[in-house]
């Protein structure tokens, strides 16, 4: 009991004047790794890159993606045949060493023809995804963030346009604007706006009142500078993956339209075109129809799988 006591008031009476250099020994660096990140600390965008590159999925459909974009610019440019000229001597030839995908009815060769329509296809898929977006942002951004009578006007013009069906436009606008690309691009651009208009106004609203547009609108940033630099740079992620997943929607339309007659005409061809031309013909030579149509099919699922992965790696709370 005496010795308890004894070294209790011994440690009282020490302080750290007591305490020297030699009292004291350094820890070994490699103590220390206890302490380091276990993660590397990383930017958002370079996060997404990186699920991206490794996800077996979106590498294998960008691949699909990049190879049907190079031959269709470079296969009718490298090819001896074109895409217009009739060869009565060749007609409905299947494919062989010399017109690797056969002829059509009017010997044209459909290797040829196919990769010229891979451009109209892909430009109508590209155009009628982001047109319809670049209207929606802009009309979605002014009514969410002005609300009052504005977001009125726009919301009752989308509630009365979303109404009317779809075919009732499409069929309106072709007969009105003809049946080259640009009228398809705008055709799917008047029935896909609203959708993306509605949902921007939605994010805009939720983001209108924090606390990074309040400060910029107490520095004086104008309405169109808070939409424009502070609120659409954090949904543009979302869009993105909504122009991912409208291009297929656009391709399929495009060969919709062609398949009932209101698309791309004869000579100019499309898969669309192409597809509906073979339809008549698929009992004799079914590889008209099955050539363009597996490429179709094969487009829309790569961008759909491509879609799919951007939007996993868009989203924030899958960050690992």
């Amino acid at each position: 009991m005496e010795k308890t006591l004894s070294s209790a008031a011994t440690a009282a009476e020490f302080t750290a004047a007591d305490l020297t250099a030699a009292d004291f020994t350094p820890i070994p660096k490699e103590s220390r790794s206890s302490d380091a990140m276990v993660r590397p600390s990383v930017s958002y965008w370079a996060d997404v890159l990186r699920r991206i590159r490794q996800d077996k999925v979106a590498i294998f459909s960008l691949a699909v993606i990049a190879i049907i974009v190079l031959l269709a610019i470079f296969a009718p440019i490298l090819s001896p045949y074109d895409y217009e000229t009739n060869n009565l001597q060749a007609l409905n030839l299947a494919p062989n060493s010399e017109h690797w995908f056969g002829t059509d009815q009017l010997g044209r060769d459909l290797w040829t023809r196919v990769w010229v329509g891979a451009r109209i296809s892909l430009l109508i898929g590209l155009g009628g995804a982001i047109a319809p977006q670049i209207v929606g942002i802009f009309l979605g951004g002014i009514s969410g963030y002005f609300g009052g009578w504005v977001d009125m006007l726009i919301m009752r013009i989308i509630d009365v346009g979303v109404c009317i069906p779809e075919l009732v436009y499409i069929t309106l606008m072709m007969l009105f604007l003809g049946s080259g690309p640009m009228a398809i691009i705008v055709t799917i651009a008047v029935v896909g706006w609203m959708g993306a208009a509605r949902f921007v106004r939605g994010r805009v609203l939720q983001f209108k009142n924090r606390e990074f547009v309040l400060a910029a609108k107490a520095q004086g940033a104008s309405p169109l500078r808070q939409i424009f630099r502070y609120i659409l740079p954090n949904i543009l992620g979302q869009q993105v993956v909504s122009i991912t997943a409208a291009i297929p929607g656009a391709i399929f339309t495009e060969a919709y339209l062609s398949f009932i007659g209101l698309g791309i005409k004869s000579p100019m061809t499309s898969w669309g075109q192409l597809a509906q031309t073979g339809s008549s013909l698929y009992r004799l030579y079914p590889y008209q129809l099955f050539i363009p149509g597996v490429l179709i099919s094969v487009t829309i699922l790569a961008f759909y799988l491509f879609g799919n992965s951007l939007r996993d790696a868009l989203d924030p709370h899958l960050r690992d």
